[in-house]
């Protein structure tokens, strides 16, 4: 009977074990060994070509822009993402998507904090309208706006890339996600 009682209170420990993991995991991104768990890009996606499933703006004042479906495997995210093998999922609209086309590029400088997987940023606070670290602001463009619905904005640590399609934006890359977004440089304080 110990013996039974014994072997019933190991199988529940090594049960409530494992499950904490894999709530530990979804919590903070893992659960999925191809994208996000602290992976850092090496460097920015390639410059895009226009693509058949390229995001284009409605033809028609008023009606929303139709979004892409960016879950290219089981249990990767809906949102543009990086591989950890360095592959750039959603940046293949080219220099032409009206999505990210600015009027005055630059128009409140560059970012000159430090771009690239040197350097990551811890997020200090904001949403996607305005967030900010190390002193820089930054804003998601109008159209990422949906993709960064899991950012943790006090903590969640990225790194900015420079876009190489759409000048005036930059992407930054969420660690523990593994998701991007475009956002535009909007000066330091």
């Amino acid at each position: 009977m110990k013996q039974s009682i014994g072997l019933l209170t190991v199988t529940l420990m090594l049960a409530v074990a494992v499950c904490a993991q894999q709530r530990n995991e979804e919590k903070h991104g893992g659960g999925r060994q191809d994208v996000g768990g602290g992976y850092v890009p090496r460097q920015g996606p390639p410059p895009g070509r226009a693509t058949e499933h390229a995001a284009r703006p409605a033809e028609h004042e008023g009606q929303p822009a139709e979004h892409r479906t960016f879950a290219d495997k089981a249990q990767h995210p809906e949102a543009p993402h990086v591989h950890t093998n360095g592959q750039w999922i959603g940046h293949d609209s080219g220099r032409d998507d009206a999505h990210y086309h600015v009027d005055h590029v630059w128009e409140h400088g560059r970012f000159e904090g430090g771009i690239g997987q040197s350097h990551l940023w811890r997020l200090a606070g904001g949403g996607p309208e305005r967030f900010w670290f190390g002193g820089f602001y930054f804003s998601v463009a109008p159209y990422d706006i949906g993709y960064v619905n899991g950012w943790v904005w006090d903590t969640d640590q990225i790194v900015i890339y420079d876009d190489p399609d759409h000048p005036g934006w930059y992407l930054a890359y969420n660690t523990r996600l593994g998701t991007y977004a475009h956002v535009m440089y909007m000066g330091n304080s």
